[in-house]
């Protein structure tokens, strides 16, 4: 029995090109009651009309999507859908914008294992990508702390009597609590001006 071939259109709220997808499934032949639209936010990814479409799926069924970042947010959540769609619904996909991603010939042999390794690609690519951001963002961050760039919300200005509470608070004068409300700041805040004024002092070393 020949199988029913849906399309898969996604867009976010923001981007409002559902046209080109939509032009995309008609040009390849998709019923117009057997495409499935979702307008999602980018945070919001529940997909409910998605996930009655992939349960009605059946072996000899086709599912179209433009692009396959269609299925997913990221590689992993495709490389999930993938094999939810091809091994256990035993149904076929075909990403427009990538022919070898095509598993409606020889889905059995070639054509299920040249989409299988063409994905498995892609999914490693893109996490040696996300690894070799985090690397770069970490290094950069290191060599702008070596060059003294201070991250986060910049120092509450001290009061000129800060140095007369710090000596008597290092020298049991006044407690942690009393010099830090003198000062007009937190104790927190109180304490690593002290740590940064001795450090820049000598008396302790940086960690």
């Amino acid at each position: 029995m020949e199988g029913t071939t849906y399309g898969y259109v996604r867009v976010s709220t923001q981007e409002q090109n559902e046209a080109r997808q939509l032009a995309a499934m008609r040009k390849f032949g998709v019923a117009e009651e057997n495409i499935i639209m979702e307008k999602l936010s980018g945070k919001d990814f529940n997909r409910p009309r998605y996930q009655r479409m992939v349960k009605r799926l059946r072996p000899e069924d086709i599912l179209v999507v433009k692009s396959i970042d269609r299925l997913g947010r990221n590689y992993d959540e495709i490389l999930e859908q993938w094999a939810l769609i091809t091994k256990e619904r035993k149904a076929a996909i075909v990403v427009l914008d990538m022919p070898l991603l095509d598993t409606r010939q020889g889905r059995d042999l070639t054509g299920t294992l040249i989409a299988d390794i063409v994905l498995q690609l892609l999914s490693y690519v893109a996490q040696t990508e996300r690894e070799n951001i985090r690397q770069r963002q970490a290094e950069g961050i290191a060599a702008a702390k070596a060059k003294g760039v201070h991250f986060g919300p910049p120092p509450k200005t001290l009061p000129d009597n800060f140095e007369e509470l710090r000596q008597a608070w290092r020298n049991k004068q006044m407690s942690l609590r009393a010099a830090a409300k003198t000062c007009g700041v937190p104790r927190s805040t109180f304490y690593d001006a002290v740590l940064r004024a001795e450090m820049a002092e000598g008396r302790i070393e940086a960690k």
